[in-house]
């Protein structure tokens, strides 16, 4: 890859119940501290759950940075917070004309059907309405792909960039924790009543998470760049709607591609960011996955014991935990784990650790049989 096709992360946001910023949600994890806890809210459930939501002292912060910006829903407020607050920290140019937008959600403002117009359910019109706030000209595009959308918005806004069309893309990942959603997950039988533990031997589910997350991607990296996003690659398994593969081999056929583009060998990799959602399925599909590719033996975590699964959000999110690890050359520990729960032994991290971090992996599974896989390199 020549230097001219070089794509940087240049600033991120996350807002979650860790935290208000990408900082505050790394030294949520380095002081151990996951973001997951019980609610009983007869609103979204019927019985107590597990979930990981911002409180009401962040959502009033929300509020005030995002008041002004006319009739948005909260869906579109925390989208915008996110997106704004990473460009704040961009010292660069981001020119209306060279500047894209991608929204990344998988249910948007679901929580209005039935009780606002149905076009403003409609995801392209909170993107427009996001744009238009953001003073962005070009017309904003949509990526909801099952829970694989963040890690695909990621990929498209590299391609964006490669093909010339912008030099620089905002790539905004966010889902609202909704009665809608959890019931949803609740009929597959998934949702765990405990904190989730990826990988883990006493897995029993999902716990969802309401989140946001942006990365600024740019050809230019004014400032010392974040990182570099190298390549990025998809799949399928035509399996089923909602189970995954049994055997593991389209989620390593997407990372086997995203790897070759990236033009590094499995052995390079440093750590792992797995989807890792504590499932028992989806776990033992991507444990197959990383041995199918030579990657059992790497550095592995799933984030998701912090943040619960946040949907839409997830890929970005996790991929912006993931430059600031590449920046602060320290690994992402996995929340809940205590013993392997799967066929493939893995090496799971379990402590927040120095290591030499130049290439990192980050996968995502979703229904439909959904794969991706993105690269992530040290500048």
């Amino acid at each position: 890859m020549t230097r001219m096709n070089r794509v940087y992360a240049v600033a991120t946001n996350i807002v979650s119940a860790l935290g208000m910023n990408t900082v505050a949600n790394w030294q949520a994890v380095a002081a151990n501290k996951p973001g997951i806890k019980r609610y009983e809210d007869a609103s979204l459930s019927n019985t107590p759950f597990m979930a990981s939501k911002p409180g009401p002292d962040q959502w009033q912060v929300i509020y005030e940075r995002t008041k002004g910006s006319g009739a948005l829903s909260p869906f579109e407020r925390l989208a915008l917070y996110s997106a704004k607050d990473a460009i704040s920290n961009y010292e660069g140019d981001l020119k209306p004309e060279e500047t894209a937008f991608i929204l990344s959600s998988t249910k948007g403002n679901i929580e209005l059907l039935g009780q606002a117009p149905d076009e403003q359910v409609l995801l392209h019109y909170s993107a427009n309405a996001i744009a238009k706030e953001l003073g962005l000209s070009a017309k904003p595009i949509v990526i909801s792909h099952a829970c694989v959308s963040g890690v695909i918005a990621l990929n498209y806004g590299l391609r964006l960039i490669q093909s010339g069309r912008y030099k620089n893309v905002i790539v905004t990942g966010c889902d609202r924790f909704t009665r809608f959603v959890l019931s949803g997950f609740q009929s597959f039988h998934a949702i765990s009543q405990k904190a989730c533990r990826p990988f883990d031997a006493e897995r029993k589910g999902i716990n969802l998470g309401e989140a946001a997350g942006t990365i600024i991607l740019s050809s230019q990296p004014g400032q010392m760049p974040l990182a570099t996003l190298l390549s990025g690659a998809t799949s399928n398994d035509a399996n089923h709607i909602s189970g995954p593969s049994r055997t593991g081999e389209e989620l390593a056929m997407a990372i086997t591609r995203a790897l070759a583009e990236a033009d590094i060998e499995s052995s390079a990799i440093d750590m792992v960011s797995a989807h890792g959602t504590a499932t028992v399925y989806n776990d033992e599909m991507e444990a197959k996955a990383f041995g199918l590719t030579g990657l059992a033996d790497k550095e592995i975590h799933s984030f998701k014991g912090y943040t619960g699964h946040t949907l839409g959000a997830a890929g970005v999110v996790e991929s912006a935990m993931i430059t600031e690890a590449i920046k602060r050359q320290l690994l992402i520990p996995s929340a809940g784990y205590e013993s392997n729960g799967v066929s493939q032994e893995l090496n799971i991290t379990t402590k927040m650790k120095p290591a030499a971090i130049n290439y990192v992996l980050k996968t995502a599974s979703g229904f439909g049989g959904s794969n991706a896989a993105i690269v992530w390199g040290k500048e």
